[in-house]
């Protein structure tokens, strides 16, 4: 596994991480503890360091799984989570300072650690953000050792770019994959110029750059795949891009002759991802360990050449771009 730089951080990290929204088990359909485990394991046996989280996800049960995980093997990982969508009291009061507080000292118990290695506001929305306080409470949990860094997971580059005029913003999470390429002329330069590293999510667009899907797949009732493709519980984006499943699948299918011999779709789609400069770290998620394995098989490849990307680009612009929805 290769490994990066955080940023302007001197701390390195594996180059693909780990997605835990899937073993929270409420929005991905069930997981069981043993799969969510042997998945974690299966990931950290390939060389991956960086495990992603939230106190959202199953409401506690990832975060309490990963705090399992890290009394198993407890050698060096970092571990990232992330607060203000948990469903108790709810936006906009997770963001008092004292919830904010409330929910930090929350994951450090569910995670068995006495400071967190990064904790990220969790899409908090741009009218909260733009008021200011939750930056200075993030700045005064880390002044006092509660959290060593603090960054932000956000919907749009339009947040994105309020985040980086922060002091002491350490990451961003971004919605980045060949679907969507926005945050690359939007804000990969000013971010790598301050030394923000950048951390994507959803590099697979939910599955659909694995390649696998077919008019004829199903999600169960409890996957946000069957409830969310039109923005009905959370962002749009967050599910398959924003495409929807019908046009999702249109352009991957249109997608298949840009893969490389010896590639599969998706570690054709992770390479894209890893091959910005301005990405610290990837976080493809996963249900069980051989998609662990599989997702993290992609730093062995070489880059794609800049012919390729230079057709993709072309290709975002021309056959995607005009289809996603949701704040971009």
């Amino acid at each position: 596994m290769r490994l990066r730089t955080f940023g302007g951080d001197p701390v390195q990290v594996s180059e693909i991480g780990l997605g835990c929204w899937q073993i929270g088990g409420d929005q991905w359909g069930d997981v069981s503890d043993t799969d969510a485990l042997a998945t974690l394991r299966a990931a950290v046996d390939t060389g991956t360091t960086f495990l992603d989280t939230a106190d959202v996800y199953g409401a506690g049960r990832s975060e309490e799984l990963v705090g399992r995980f890290l009394r198993e093997r407890p050698g060096r990982l970092f571990v990232a989570t992330k607060l203000g969508r948990f469903p108790r009291p709810g936006l906009p009061e997770n963001c008092t300072p004292a919830n904010l507080r409330a929910h930090t000292e929350a994951s450090l118990r569910r995670l068995g650690v006495d400071a967190l290695d990064l904790t990220q506001l969790h899409c908090v929305p741009q009218s909260i953000l733009e008021r200011g306080e939750v930056f200075n409470v993030m700045r005064a949990l880390k002044a006092e050792g509660k959290i060593k860094r603090w960054g932000a997971s956000v919907e749009s580059t339009a947040e994105a770019r309020l985040c980086l005029a922060q002091e002491g913003l350490a990451s961003l999470q971004v919605i980045f994959n060949v679907f969507r390429q926005t945050p690359d002329t939007a804000i990969f330069d000013e971010a790598r110029r301050k030394g923000v590293a950048i951390i994507v999510r959803l590099p697979l667009a939910s599955g659909l750059l694995a390649g696998k899907y077919t008019p004829a797949s199903t999600f169960a009732p409890g996957d946000h795949r069957s409830y969310n493709q039109h923005g009905e519980k959370f962002n749009v984006g967050e599910t398959f891009a924003g495409l929807g499943f019908e046009k999702g699948l249109d352009v991957t299918n249109k997608l298949r002759p840009f893969v490389p011999p010896g590639y599969t779709m998706a570690q054709f789609a992770l390479r894209w991802c890893l091959d910005f400069s301005a990405v610290s770290v990837i976080i493809p998620g996963a249900r069980n360990p051989e998609q662990a394995k599989a997702n993290a098989s992609a730093t062995t490849l070489p880059p794609l050449s800049a012919d390729l990307h230079e057709r993709l680009r072309r290709f975002y612009k021309d056959e995607v771009a005009a289809h996603v929805r949701g704040p971009d």
